[in-house]
Parts: structure tokens; C-alpha cells; sequence
């Protein structure tokens, strides 16, 4: 799946165990990572603003969907349907080990922030 917006940039799909995960890249791909994380019952369009702003700076920014949001998708009937911040958590270090990304700098605000803590509090 392709889609494009002016500021946000492609919108691609990453697989985990458990999610087929909707998030926009954007920036250089050869440039330092952020992962930006939106919060409830907000969505990626949050980040509209900053995106070209971190694009001139050499950033590329990836900006989930979190699970239950947009087109982000459960893959499995049988994956527990919650928003537990563990969930988000272990959501977003497999979002970063299907992408590959080496050392992105994860942060975000409400749901997204707590996400990017467990994650960073797992994997510094």
C-alpha cells in the first residue's frame, strides 16, 4: 500500500507477529531516525507540522499508526485488543526491528510518550 500526502510523505506498512503496522516515512533515507508517536485519540497527522521542518535538517521521521488506529491492522483474530502501554511498548521495538532502524530517536506525547519510554527503558 502506497499513499501520499504532501507533508507526511509515503505511507508504507511494516509487519510484526501480531500487526500489520501503517506509518509514514519521510526525510532522507540515509539521515538519523525519529520515531514519532502520536497520542489518544489523536493520530499521525499530529506531526504534520514538524515533519518538513525535521526534513530540512537531515531527519527522517517515521510516524506510526498505533495499534487500533488508521489502517494499522491486527493480523491475528486472536491478538488481544489492548491499549496497554506494554503493548504499545513491545509495538514499537517491533516496528523498529521490521524497519531495521539502527538507534532512532523515539518520542511522543500521551499514549506515544509512555510507548517510547517502555521502549527506550527496554532497549536504551
Amino acid at each position: 500500500m502506497v499513499h501520499w500526502t504532501m507533508t507526511m510523505g509515503e505511507l508504507r506498512t511494516a509487519m510484526t507477529d501480531d500487526l500489520e503496522i501503517a506509518y509514514y516515512d519521510n526525510g532522507p533515507a540515509d539521515g538519523p531516525v525519529a520515531v514519532l508517536l502520536h497520542g489518544f485519540p489523536y493520530d499521525v497527522l499530529s506531526f504534520e507540522a514538524v515533519v518538513p521542518l525535521l526534513a530540512e535538517r537531515g531527519i527522517r521521521t517515521i510516524i506510526p499508526y498505533l495499534r487500533g488506529y488508521g489502517p494499522t491492522r491486527f493480523r491475528k483474530a486472536t491478538t488481544l485488543r489492548s491499549g496497554q502501554q506494554a503493548a504499545i511498548g513491545q509495538d514499537l521495538i517491533e516496528l523498529i526491528d521490521a524497519l531495521e532502524l539502527q538507534r532512532p530517536v523515539v518520542a511522543g506525547y500521551d499514549w506515544g510518550g509512555r510507548a517510547a519510554c517502555i521502549a527506550a527503558a527496554v532497549r536504551p
